[in-house]
């Protein structure tokens, strides 16, 4: 079933997942019993597997993803990027995931690498990347597309950045799944400009648990320039690592339980955003798993996406 219909109806829950560069971390997320077969006992609507730029990962990308579409648990779908690309290279790309039934596809310009300052490839925008999909594909697959609450770090004005995710739209995209966002009030004023502009996309909100403070800092600032909230800032700060806690062996006795405790008041910060998400109306909630089950299946049964009955 695409995933539009399902957001037709309810509300959708998913998950992410990334393509590990070992045979281990394989093993450990598509063999047997492994994570992916865990998220399965969830009963998510689909999962998304992430994409190296220029395909640089793409073998095992399709490896997880025909996994999920073998196994028939839920809708396998991919990340797709246009850095160092070519559009041969996009059309056979894309194809070989039509020939193994993935159909669904986040079309992305993909972050640069380092010292990069183009695509180095034949698209420049993933405005030009859903344009190509569709006119080279038709309706063969369903395009959702990445929506940047806070706007996108490289974009000038949240209002360009408006008007550029309205021309997705108008490109051929079916929704939007959005970049982390850990500042509510901005994301209202997002929901509310992008209705305004005309963008009628359901709206599938990305969550990243906070489980791990170097993480949650990572995130935020290396790649997405997002706005820490105070509750969240003040967090950190009560169980900070000295000297860091991106010193791999820090000189704090304590280290261990502040991890500890910090990860306690994440997840319970995490099952609070969520419920503000909902609150708001959005067409799904989108976890990144990490590629592990326990967190993300505690935070997705306490904050009430399991259909249990």
């Amino acid at each position: 079933m695409p995933v539009t219909d399902i957001f037709e109806t309810r509300a959708a829950f998913s998950f992410e997942v990334f393509p590990p560069k070992t045979d281990a971390g394989m093993d450990k997320l598509c063999g047997a019993g492994g994570v992916l077969e865990q998220l399965y006992t969830l009963h998510p609507d689909y999962i998304s597997c992430t994409y190296g730029a220029g395909g640089t990962n793409v073998g095992k990308n399709l490896e997880v993803l025909k996994k999920i579409q073998k196994d028939g648990c839920c809708t396998p779908v991919t990340h797709f990027t246009c850095v160092g690309n070519t559009k041969e290279g996009m059309r056979s790309q894309l194809q070989t995931y039509l020939d193994n039934g993935i159909d669904h596809v986040l079309a992305l310009r993909g972050d640069l690498p380092f010292g990069w300052t183009g695509t180095g490839g034949d698209l420049h925008y993933a405005t030009e990347l859903v344009k190509f999909i569709r006119r080279e594909f038709g309706d063969r697959f369903t395009i959702a597309v990445a929506g940047s609450p806070e706007g996108h770090i490289a974009c000038r004005s949240l209002e360009a950045d408006i008007a550029f995710l309205k021309q997705k739209q108008d490109n051929g995209a079916d929704y939007i799944m959005t970049q982390l966002c850990w500042d509510m009030d901005q994301f209202r004023r997002w929901l509310d400009a992008i209705r305004a502009a005309g963008i009628w996309m359901p709206v599938d909100v990305g969550i990243m648990p906070v489980l791990d403070m170097a993480a949650t800092i990572n995130m935020a600032l290396s790649r997405n320039g997002c706005v820490m909230p105070r509750e969240l800032s003040r967090m950190i700060s009560r169980h900070w690592v000295f000297p860091n806690p991106f010193d791999k062996e820090p000189f704090d006795a304590a280290a261990e339980e502040k991890k500890a405790a910090f990860k306690e008041e994440g997840i319970a910060y995490t099952i609070r955003q969520i419920d503000e998400y909902r609150a708001c109306g959005i067409d799904g909630i989108h976890l990144y798993a990490l590629n592990k089950y326990e967190d993300v299946a505690r935070i997705a049964r306490e904050a009430g996406l399991l259909d249990e009955i």
